[in-house]
C-alpha cells in the first residue's frame, strides 16, 4: 500500500529533487487522508508533526479517513518540500487542511499543518471550495513566469502591508480573495484584494514565515502567526504576470471568538469581503 518515494538520500534533503519525486510526495499525503492512515507515506526514521504550530501526533490526525472534495499542490523544487491545501469531509465534519512538508533523509519528514473547522476565521468549507474550483492554477508558460525569489517576495508585500501601509504591493486586477469561507471577487476586472486592509501602522504583525514555493504554477504558500495573539494561519497566492491573481487564507483561532477580528458584518459594512 506505501507509495515509494525517490528522496531518501542526502541529495534529496539538500533540495536536490525532481517534480516526480514531489508530486510523489504530495499524493502519497493525500492518500494518507483518504485512508487515514500513515502507512501510503515512506516516513523518515524521526518525523516531526506540527499542527497549529503545536506538536502533535502525526498518526492522531490521520486516525480516520477523510473524503478530498478539493485540493490544490505546490512543489518547490529548490527546497525539495510540498505544500497542500485540501477542502476535506470525514466523520468530525469538514475542515480545510494546509500542510506543508519536505523531504530528508531515509524519507519525508517535518510537517507544518493548518487545520481550521467550524470554529474558526469566517470558516465555510463549501464556499471555499466553490469559490476555489472557479480559479485556474494550472502551469504558466516558462516566458510568463516570474522568479522563485520575485514570488516570494510578492506574498511578503502582502503580508507586510498588514503592518506597514506604504508598502508596495504588486496589486493584480482583478484580484479574488478567499477568506475561510468569505470572498471579495464580484465578478468585475476591478475586484482587488486589497479590500479589508488596515490602514493603521503596527495593525497586525505576521512572524514566523515558512515558504513553499512553485515556480512553474506561479505560487507560493506562506505559514505563519497572524497577528498579536499568533494565530496559526496559511496565506497562498498566484501571480500571474508577476502581479497577485488570488489569494487563500485559512486561519485557526486557537478558541478565541471570530479569532478576536471583527464581525462579518462590520467587514461588509466596509467594502470588504463579501459571499457568507
Amino acid at each position: 500500500m506505501a507509495i515509494g518515494l525517490a528522496v531518501s538520500s542526502p541529495a534529496a534533503a539538500q533540495g536536490q529533487c525532481t517534480s516526480e519525486s514531489l508530486e510523489e510526495m504530495s499524493a502519497s499525503w493525500i492518500a494518507a487522508l483518504e485512508q487515514g492512515t500513515m502507512m501510503t507515506m515512506q516516513l523518515g526514521e524521526w518525523v516531526d508533526y506540527d499542527e497549529n504550530f503545536q506538536r502533535s501526533s502525526l498518526g492522531g490526525f490521520l486516525d480516520h479517513p477523510r473524503t478530498i472534495e478539493y485540493k490544490l499542490e505546490l512543489h518547490d523544487l529548490q527546497t525539495c518540500q510540498v505544500f497542500v491545501e485540501a477542502v476535506v469531509d470525514s466523520e468530525i465534519g469538514k475542515q480545510v487542511i494546509a500542510t506543508q512538508f519536505g523531504a530528508g533523509f531515509f524519507g519525508v519528514g517535518g510537517f507544518q499543518n493548518i487545520v481550521t473547522d467550524e470554529n474558526d476565521w469566517l470558516f465555510d468549507a463549501d464556499a471555499f471550495r466553490g469559490y476555489a474550483e472557479q480559479e485556474d492554477w494550472s502551469i504558466v508558460p516558462e516566458a510568463d513566469r516570474v522568479s522563485r525569489e520575485e514570488l516570494i517576495a510578492a506574498a511578503d508585500a502582502y503580508l507586510d502591508r498588514f503592518s506597514d501601509p506604504s508598502v508596495d504591493v504588486p496589486w493584480g486586477y482583478p484580484c479574488t480573495r478567499i477568506e475561510g469561507g468569505a470572498y471579495t471577487g464580484r465578478g468585475e476586472p476591478t475586484d482587488t484584494c486589497e479590500l479589508g486592509m488596515p490602514n493603521e501602522p503596527g495593525a497586525i504583525e505576521i512572524v514566523e514565515r515558512q515558504y513553499v514555493a512553485d515556480v512553474a504554477r506561479q505560487a507560493v504558500s506562506v505559514l505563519s502567526k497572524f497577528g498579536p495573539d499568533q494565530l496559526p494561519d496559511s496565506h497562498t497566492f498566484r501571480l500571474e504576470g508577476g502581479v497577485l491573481r488570488y489569494v487563500h487564507a485559512a486561519t485557526h483561532c486557537k478558541g478565541l471568538e471570530r479569532c478576536g477580528f471583527p464581525s462579518l458584518e462590520g467587514l461588509q459594512a466596509d467594502g470588504g469581503l463579501v459571499g457568507l
